[in-house]
């Protein structure tokens, strides 16, 4: 067949046909602009080739269009979803879409609140992500209510019910964020995606956000989870770095509860968290949940605890939730009930104790980093601090500009050079007649005096000339020197400025902000001391089931939902298994038992007719180390037969003689016969034994 020409359109060469046996990736839709054909022709860059490429392919990287843009597509997406996303930036502690919900509140303040609706609306000049995104993420940082304050139905965060629509509730920011968060003079600006509007890169927050508010993302080879931590342990954690004291701050969640913080590791990967819920005994029948574990919601943990009283780890007769603005979980036990134990089981078998893995990563320097939480709050302090003192800086230029235009005011009216200029006719006669005015007194002044400062003077009305005070005017400036004078203090003693910033938020807003979750070591609770024995384990040993509460079939033992079960079938395999409804272990079972925790310690005697040889054996053995649901042979061979099984506690308890019988069939002159098995020592599972007979064998009995 003739190969068709390339397309005009594209100066690409053709693949050859020996290439067709290479490993080749083609993109499932071509491009319009080149027909289907049955040579096909594809940018080398797009395929993916095998290492034995044929000689004379070249690929062509320059030349190759889907090649540059798919070169770095990977790279690029990861960075985007780290940087953009899902985790928080270590200046503000906040993400994007958070950082522009509140700067779009900002620009909308009013002292009013707002329709949730709107303020999404609003943002979305900002974030090109959609509503839900900018909806969800400005309901959670009111339930938290320390950025924004929320009015309606926000949802609950202690039951998991979800906020109302948008239209119907409203927001605004708090006055804290308005005191840490916002500031357009130390703000750094960019253009927004579009270009039509300012976006702060970041916002200049004077507080530790990211600690106090918390974060959680998932992002591209990486996620982040850092805990929310009490407000007034933060500021009194700042003030102590600022003034060189060491200290220590711990997580403090809004649903309470105890948690163990000995293996933190200062919020860093690796790190780990114990956290339990609050459980009080009300009555010898009635248990209540009074406080919740963090990450978890009243649904969230009656689920558990259901599931738990269904599969039998636990035993209860119902639960009821009465939580409102606080918890209470109502748990009623049934008659005979232990309280302190079903305690104990809860904190086993369900969420009412969880583990938490923190994982505190920003981003810095448009990289993601991975930093403790000390590490986290010394940078935001001494970001606190360099923010107030570009404060500063611009307040006393400011006072300084004031001082200069004031001063130029005062000269220019008290020495009426206004009148000098009534004779001038023209623009630049007038700049000069004051200028020359202003000469014997400039020695006074401050800095020069420039042509924007006589400008300003020629904008002075004639009513505010007729109105001048000049005790007014003494006073306005005595208090804009105390302030210039107050300021360069404030510039020369910074680190206490800055903790009198600290101290300041803890006053105005830390009341009623005590820690609501208590921290102390949880010490391990081993399951297996806790569970109930509450179940019933029965056998289908022909079909080789084993199962709970088969009442219609053989029962074997009472047991737990965390035992497992050990068996021998009679092909001479061996199996472990967790207990369970139903569990296939395999047919003709010959013995079950509950698998000892501690390991088996008993000591097996074994007869059996071995499938290769037709020569029957004779082994002692212990089980030793097993792993669960996997199938142990303990014959040499497939089609094997177990005639006899004997299981003692001790070796003492091992028989002694054995008598044999025969197959009557098999051929051999004696058919009965006695075996000494104190000649065959007791090894392990996988042994084969002493030979018992050539012959088959038809029973076997203990002698003793």
């Amino acid at each position: 067949m003739a190969k068709k020409k390339p397309s005009k359109k594209s100066d690409q060469p053709e693949l050859p046909l020996d290439a067709a046996a290479t490993n080749v990736v083609v993109p499932a839709t071509p491009p319009a602009a080149e027909p289907v054909s049955e040579s096909l022709t594809v940018p080398m860059e797009s395929v993916s080739l095998a290492p034995t490429r044929p000689k004379g392919v070249k690929v062509q990287d320059d030349q190759a269009p889907l090649a540059l843009h798919y070169r770095n597509w990977f790279l690029e997406y990861a960075s985007y979803v780290i940087l953009d996303r899902a985790v928080p930036h270590i200046d503000d502690g906040l993400k994007p879409v958070q950082r522009r919900i509140l700067h779009t509140l900002w620009e909308m303040d009013d002292g009013r609140f707002h329709k949730v609706a709107n303020v999404v609306g609003a943002t979305m000049r900002f974030h090109p992500h959609g509503d839900a995104s900018i909806g969800a993420a400005l309901v959670a940082i009111g339930q938290r209510a320390w950025l924004i304050e929320p009015q309606g139905n926000y949802g609950n965060m202690l039951t998991g019910d979800e906020a109302a629509a948008p239209r119907y509730i409203e927001a605004r920011l708090t006055n804290f964020a308005k005191d840490v968060l916002f500031n357009p003079k130390t703000t750094t600006w960019q253009l927004s995606y579009d270009g039509r509007a300012k976006e702060p890169v970041t916002l200049p927050a004077k507080f530790p956000i990211t600690l106090l508010e918390g974060a959680e993302g998932i992002a591209v080879g990486l996620m982040t989870k850092i805990l929310p931590h009490n407000f007034n342990d933060l500021c009194r954690a700042a003030i102590n770095h600022l003034q060189g004291k060491t200290f220590r701050i711990l997580p403090d969640f809004a649903t309470g509860g105890t948690a163990d913080f000995s293996e933190y590791n200062d919020g860093e990967r690796g790190g780990k968290v114990k956290v339990r819920a609050k459980i009080e005994v009300r009555s010898k029948y009635l248990l209540a949940i009074t406080e919740l574990p963090f990450g978890a919601t009243t649904e969230s943990l009656i689920e558990s605890i259901l599931s738990a009283n269904a599969k039998g780890k636990i035993k209860i007769k119902h639960v009821d939730d009465n939580t409102a603005d606080s918890v209470e979980i109502l748990i009623h036990l049934p008659a005979g009930s232990d309280p302190d134990k079903i305690i104990q089981q809860l904190y086993v078998f369900t969420n009412c104790q969880m583990q938490l893995s923190p994982a505190a990563c920003v981003i810095e320097h448009d990289k993601p980093q991975f930093l403790g939480v000390r590490e986290i709050l010394k940078r935001s302090a001494e970001k606190t601090k360099d923010l107030l003192k570009q404060e500063l800086d611009i307040k006393l230029g400011e006072l300084e500009q004031q001082w200069h235009w004031d001063s130029l005011e005062r000269i220019f009216i008290e020495e009426r050079i206004y009148r000098n200029i009534e004779k001038s006719k023209t623009w630049e006669s007038v700049l000069e007649e004051i200028r020359s005015g202003l000469k014997p007194f400039i020695k006074n002044l401050r800095r020069e005096v420039t042509a924007d400062d006589i400008t300003r003077l020629t904008e002075i009305r004639i009513k505010r000339i007729s109105a001048y005070n000049r005790f007014q005017a003494d006073e306005a400036m005595k208090k804009i020197e105390e302030s210039m004078k107050e300021t360069k203090a404030h510039l020369k003693n910074l680190t206490g400025y800055a903790v009198a910033w600290f101290e300041m938020l803890q006053e105005k807003y830390g009341k009623g902000h005590k820690r609501r979750t208590a921290y102390d070591e949880i010490a391990q609770i081993d399951a297996s001391s806790v569970v109930s024995v509450n179940q019933r384990l029965y056998v289908n040993r022909e079909d080789g089931f084993i199962g709970l509460n088969w009442r219609q079939h053989e029962f074997v033992t009472e047991c737990t939902i965390l035992d497992s079960v050990l068996t021998i079938m009679e092909d001479g395999s061996l199996k472990v298994t967790k207990v369970a409804d139903k569990v296939f272990m395999g047919r003709n079972i010959r013995h079950i038992a509950i698998w000892p925790k501690d390991g088996d310690q008993n000591f097996y005697t074994m007869v059996y007719q071995d499938g290769e040889t037709g020569k029957a054996f004779a082994k002692k053995f212990q089980i030793g180390g097993l792993s669960r649901d996997k199938l142990y042979p303990l014959a040499k061979s497939e089609n094997s037969k177990i005639v006899y099984l004997h299981i003692a506690k001790s070796e003492k308890e091992m028989p002694k003689k054995l008598n044999v019988f025969l197959d009557g069939r098999s051929g051999a002159r004696v058919r009965e016969l006695e075996f000494d098995m104190t000649a065959v020592p007791v090894s392990t599972r996988t042994s084969k034994g002493l030979t018992v007979s050539k012959w088959a064998v038809k029973e076997v009995k203990n002698v003793d």
